[in-house]
């Protein structure tokens, strides 16, 4: 029991927190549309005064005019003051303007007809009593709603000797405003409506019966009352409810704004239909915020006393489960050491795996120059020949007395001394182990070099080299060293391609773009399965052959992906294979 009445406060609680909630949103709301709404309201009743304020001005202004004053003292030309009226009338957008005598005499116009002036009484006020008159009213005939200012022309003596009428389309002026977001309407003295940015307001009055002193006023126009209003008041704020049409609130603030210079009263209807709705969703977030909450109190509180029950029935469990959780550590700390042990073991297998990878590239290294053992010994045996040659006819000239000719002999040796220098140079280049990291290598130089060391087989087994060095280094992201073994591998896996084959080309070339690619082709009997070129120990040459272990071209992959760069192999539509390797671009002036 004692907990149905705690449900049963709590929700009346939550009731009257959301109902403040409501109240205090619907407050702070109405206060913000209504400072919204006055501002508005101002800005729209400037807007009718400052446009109607130029009719009334221009009444002024014309006053002072001396044909118009010439006209009313009897010296003037009624046709000159017509045409005067007129221009005016176009440049101003006036409805019409007229000059008139004391006794409702129209003098001139700007229309061809006029509307009778009768005894009017801003005609009255103007002459008089000499002050300017203000009139707002409705046209018998046409219906226009037309707002017309009379001022009071003197004659020289002092007297009135007529006035000037001014008259303006209230419909013109608000056309600019019909589409403003907020009903605004503009009041007479008799409270009749006469501007609106909302038609079905026009012509509205709330104090039908008009007073007698309204006449002819409205000329006909079909006064209707006001919609039934129902006025409350919630914070000091006049809130009405009607229904006027789908484009008037139908709840709204009411506000107005007294206009004495134009004789108007101006009025608003705010739309509170946002600030209700708003209110009514904060309310009712509230209120299900609180049932929330509420609700998750309740089932803490069931949740507590089931947790009581369990907590007895899970001490003892408490007790085993640690025992377990000793033994399991006691485990699992025995198989960590043992972990341990297994990740030192992989590290030094790694680590052997990487020196093996080393030596096994160096072993490549080796076996290519084993393959160049024979032109090589063959290109170096060649210039020791001649030097012993050249170096017997070098002696013999001399002791015959020919120096010229025995200095001829000595320049020969000498080049064949630098020619034997630089392939025993290449060789050790090319046979040691390359320590140093990835930096800017000339790759043409690299290119030269192993062809170099390659002369002697391409000269002994007829190939036609196709080589056109470029005129500039090629520099590239590299190794010296890696980047021999890389171009000695492909070349020498055309050679061995093109063993069997009459026509034997090696082409060699150099591309820039926005990588530098190398691309060895041949004219031998291409690639046999694309995808496995790479692959270690995959081999197309001939079982028990000491050049066939597969591993060159796998080692290449791997010396070029270290450097960063990309090669790839494929047939040649003509015949034969060809090889291109891409590497990385580098500065020139970062080569040492």
């Amino acid at each position: 029991m004692r907990r149905i009445w705690a449900i049963l406060a709590y929700l009346a609680v939550v009731a009257g927190f959301s109902g403040g909630v409501w109240w205090f949103s619907l407050s702070s709301d109405l206060e913000a549309l209504a400072e919204r709404g006055e501002a508005d309201l101002s800005v729209a009743s400037d807007r009718l005064v400052g446009q109607l304020q130029r009719f009334r001005e221009l009444a002024v202004l014309l006053s002072d005019h001396p044909d118009l004053e010439a006209l009313l003292n009897g010296q003037g030309n009624a046709r000159t003051a017509s045409a005067l009226l007129r221009e005016t009338a176009d440049k101003t957008g006036s409805l019409e303007i007229l000059a008139v005598a004391p006794g409702g005499q129209v003098l001139a116009t700007s229309e061809e007809s006029w509307t009778p002036l009768a005894s009017s009484p801003y005609l009255k006020r103007a002459i008089e009593d000499g002050a300017l008159g203000a009139y707002h009213s409705v046209e018998p005939n046409s219906g226009l709603r037309v707002s017309t200012f009379a001022s009071p022309i003197f004659s020289q003596s002092g007297p009135v000797a007529g006035a000037v009428v001014v008259r303006a389309d209230i419909g013109a002026i608000e056309a600019e405003w019909r589409g403003d977001a907020m009903t605004v309407a503009f009041t007479d003295s008799n409270g009749v409506i006469l501007s609106s940015n909302r038609s079905e307001l026009l012509f509205r009055t709330r104090t039908l019966p008009l007073p007698a002193t309204a006449g002819g006023r409205y000329g006909g126009a079909p006064l209707s009352p006001f919609p039934e209003v129902r006025e409350i008041v919630i914070s000091g704020f006049e809130l009405w409810r009607l229904d006027a049409g789908r484009y008037v609130p139908r709840a709204s603030i009411h506000l107005t704004r007294p206009l004495p210079v134009i004789g108007m009263q101006g009025e608003a209807l705010v739309d509170i239909a946002p600030a209700v709705t708003l209110a009514g969703w904060q309310a009712l977030v509230t209120a299900t915020l609180g049932l929330v909450i509420g609700a998750f109190i309740l089932s803490l509180m069931d949740r507590r006393q089931r947790l009581s029950a369990q907590l007895n029935a899970e001490a003892a469990a408490n007790a085993r489960l640690e025992q377990r959780v000793r033994e399991r550590t006691a485990a699992l700390s025995a198989a960590n050491k043992a972990l341990r042990r297994e990740v030192d073991e992989r590290i030094a297998a790694e680590q052997a795996l990487k020196r093996a990878q080393g030596e096994l590239i160096q072993a490549g290294k080796l076996s290519a120059l084993g393959q160049m053992s024979a032109g090589i010994s063959h290109e170096l045996n060649q210039p020791l020949m001649a030097i012993s040659s050249f170096a017997e006819n070098g002696a013999a000239f001399l002791e015959r007395g020919r120096p010229e000719r025995a200095a001829e002999n000595l320049g020969r040796i000498s080049e064949m001394a630098r020619r034997m220098g630089r392939i025993i140079r290449n060789l050790r280049a090319f046979a040691r182990q390359e320590v140093q990291p990835v930096r800017p290598v000339d790759l043409a130089a690299v290119v030269e070099a192993v062809l170099l060391l390659s002369e002697g087989r391409i000269k002994r087994e007829g190939v036609t080299l196709d080589w056109h060095p470029p005129a500039s280094p090629v520099i590239v992201r590299g190794g010296e060293v890696r980047l021999q073994q890389v171009v000695m591998n492909l070349v020498s896996n055309a050679l061995d391609a093109m063993e069997d084959r009459e026509n034997k080309r090696l082409g060699v070339s150099i591309e820039l773009a926005d990588k530098v690619r190398l691309c060895v082709s041949d004219t031998g009997c291409g690639i046999a399965s694309s995808d496995r070129i790479f692959d270690p120990f995959y081999s197309t040459k001939e079982v028990g052959r000491s050049e066939g272990m597969g591993l060159g071209l796998s080692i290449s992959y791997g010396i070029v992906q270290s450097l960063g760069g990309a090669i790839r192999g494929a047939n040649r539509p003509e015949g034969g294979a060809v090889f291109t390797v891409e590497l990385e671009p580098a500065e020139m002036e970062a080569v040492a």
